[in-house]
Order: structure tokens, then sequence, then C-alpha cells
């Protein structure tokens, strides 16, 4: 649990820094969103690689490597502070990193989980990233703020937090019985990545899910920053903000449990509520709005991260469970794209209007979720 911390801690250190960079190297929105979101371009082909990898070499030999390469990413930033290349192709390495980490270290944590009972392991796994989303760019905004070096302190701290993770995962027993699986370059069993029947539970449940867990805080984050000015000082506030908002979803992902079946509709009524404050915060500049669009698209967050994690480890066989935890991930980060298109979508209409219709698209979603809790499909 603790190198999935570490390594989420690492994805959103450059978070708050957006500013500093804009700052310094006259960026615009755009190319801000588009920095923020090529973390994405790199995550989604590793996710792919990395989760079926690791159901045939094991966790171990898949995750140990990929927590070691996030010291490196974070040492890559360090360096690229006054290079847009450097930065966009250090974003890019972070997001490899992650898509291998998160898909099977997620995948780890719930088979070390498994005798906790159902949903534990996706309970450890959403309480660990969210944790480490929240740290990290609430340490890097106060720093970036206050600190000297604003884009290489926050960086180095990471490295040692990513080390100790890397020492601590090292102890970690491996899950997957190694002699069950076929050996590397033999042709293994056709074995279906979901159960029969359940294919349009998860194009129409968990993909949609999926994509709520990183656009609901990365909107706020990421977009709404850029489309009305924060008050000063910004990089603190903005640290401080996207700590509240990854802080809400890490709190209440232990509300898994309670809600039961109807975490992921919780989730996306959370998130439909929250586009709807920061449309009301685009519009008026008032702040009472912006705070209550962080905790309800926060909490969303977490709630459809856990709900998310624990369907893909009921639908998935054994065998193919981090080739599917991969394929949620992946629906995931599509959620990064995000903040691109409101903030491209703002310039040709309004701050509110993309808000507004990200609102509108979400409450279709938790319609569609009513049913399916009412079935105790999820």
């Amino acid at each position: 649990m603790f190198a999935l911390f570490a390594v989420a801690a690492g994805t959103n250190v450059p978070t708050p820094l957006l500013l500093v960079y804009q700052e310094r190297l006259q960026l615009s929105p755009e190319v801000l969103t588009a920095l923020f979101g090529s973390y994405a371009a790199g995550l989604v082909p590793a996710l792919f690689l990395a989760g079926p990898l690791s159901d045939r070499l094991g966790r171990r030999r898949v995750a140990i490597p990929g927590i070691a390469l996030s010291a490196l990413a974070s040492l890559a930033f360090a360096a690229a502070g006054g290079s847009v290349e450097l930065l966009f192709a250090a974003r890019f390495l972070q997001g490899v990193v992650s898509g291998v980490v998160f898909s099977v270290g997620s995948a780890w944590v719930g088979e070390l989980s498994l005798a906790s009972g159902e949903g534990a392991g996706g309970r450890r796994a959403a309480f660990a990233m969210t944790a480490g989303f929240s740290l990290g760019p609430l340490v890097s905004g106060l720093l970036g703020q206050y600190a000297p070096a604003p884009t290489v302190l926050p960086y180095l701290l990471h490295t040692v937090l990513a080390t100790a993770g890397l020492v601590l995962a090292t102890r970690l027993p491996e899950t997957v019985d190694l002699h069950s699986r076929p050996r590397v370059g033999a042709v293994a069993p056709a074995v279906p990545m979901i159960r029969p029947g359940d294919g349009w539970l998860v194009a129409t449940v968990l993909a949609p899910v999926a994509v709520c867990v990183y656009a609901f805080p990365a909107t706020v984050i990421s977009a709404v920053p850029l489309l009305v000015d924060l008050p000063d000082p910004a990089v603190a506030v903005l640290g401080v903000l996207a700590g509240i908002t990854l802080g809400a979803g890490t709190l209440v992902a232990g509300l898994q449990r309670r809600f039961g079946t109807w975490t992921a509709l919780v989730g996306a009524g959370l998130g439909a509520g929250g586009f709807a404050a920061a449309a009301g915060y685009a519009a008026s500049a008032a702040l009472p709005w912006l705070l209550v669009a962080v905790l309800m698209l926060g909490s969303g967050s977490g709630l459809c991260l856990a709900a998310g994690l624990t369907l893909t480890a009921r639908l998935a066989p054994v065998t193919r469970r981090g080739a599917l935890t991969s394929l949620f991930l992946a629906c995931a980060y599509v959620g990064f794209a995000a903040p691109f298109v409101i903030a491209s979508a703002a310039r040709a209409t309004s701050a509110a209007l993309p808000l507004e219709v990200a609102a509108v698209l979400t409450g279709l979603l938790t319609a569609r979720l009513l049913p399916v809790a009412r079935r105790r499909a999820l």
C-alpha cells in the first residue's frame, strides 16, 4: 500500500506548479492542460502492457521496476524546469510509471487482502492512491509558493518518498502462482477478460464510472483555475485546493462498505453536483461555490474509484485480474482529457457552459446507475 501511496503522490506534484511554469515560460491554458494530460498518453499503453504481463510474470517482477522509475521520473522533472520539451517528456514518463504501478499494484493489494473479505482490497488500494494524490499537490503547492527552488525541491522530496516505497515493496510476497501460469513465449489458454454476459455492464457502468475517477478532480484542479483567477497566493491556494479535493476522496473511500452497491451512484451524483457548483464559481468567482465543488468532486472521485476496483475484482477471473484492472484504469485516465476539452470549449463559449454540460452528462450517468444499484449488480 505504501508504494501505491508514494507513486500516487508523485503524479500530482506538478499540479500546483503549473502556475509557476505558466509564469516562467509564458504558456497558454491549452498548453498547460496538454502538459497535464500528456501523463495519460504514457499511462494508457503502459496499463495495457503491465497488467497482462503481471498476470504471467507475477506482480513483483513488474511493479518493483515501476516504483524505481517513479523516483527517476521526479528527478527528470527536477532537471526540466526551464524547458517545455523536457517537461512534456518527464510528464509522459511519469504516466508510463503510473500505468505500471497502479494497475499491477492495485491487483497486488487486492490479492494480499483476500483474507479480509470482498471489497477490502479495493478500499485499501483506493485509500492509498487517493491519499497520495492529495498529499503530493498539497506539499508541492506550499513549497512552490514559499520554499526556494520551487521546481526542484518538491521533486527531490518525492524521490525520497518513492525510494522508501521501493524498499518496503521488495519485502512483500508474490501473490501470483507462477507454476500455474504458462511460461513466457508459450501460448496461454484462451481465458476471457470478463465472464460471459458481463460485457454490457463493463461498457455502460464500469467504463463511465472509471472516467469519472479522474475527470472529477482533474477538472477542478487543472481547468477551473485556468478559467477563473485564484486569489493570491495562487500557487499555495491551488496546492491546498488540490489537497482538499483529493483528500476528500481519501476520506470517503472507506464509506464503500456502508453504501454497498450504491457507492458508484452516490459518487456520480456528487460529481454532477460538483460540476454544477464549479459552473457557479466560473460564472460568479464566488469562493464558496469553489469550495463546494472541490469537496463534491473529490468525494465523488474517491467513491467511483473504490466502487470500480471492487467491481473489477468481482468481474475478472483470477487469471485475468491484472488485465481487467488495467482496462479499468485506462478508462479512468481518459478523464484526464476533461480539463483540455473544457478549457478549449470555454474559449469558444464561456467559462461556465462546459461545466454545466459536464454536470448534465454526469447526471445522466447517475440515472443509468440507479437500476443497476437496485439490482445489486455493482
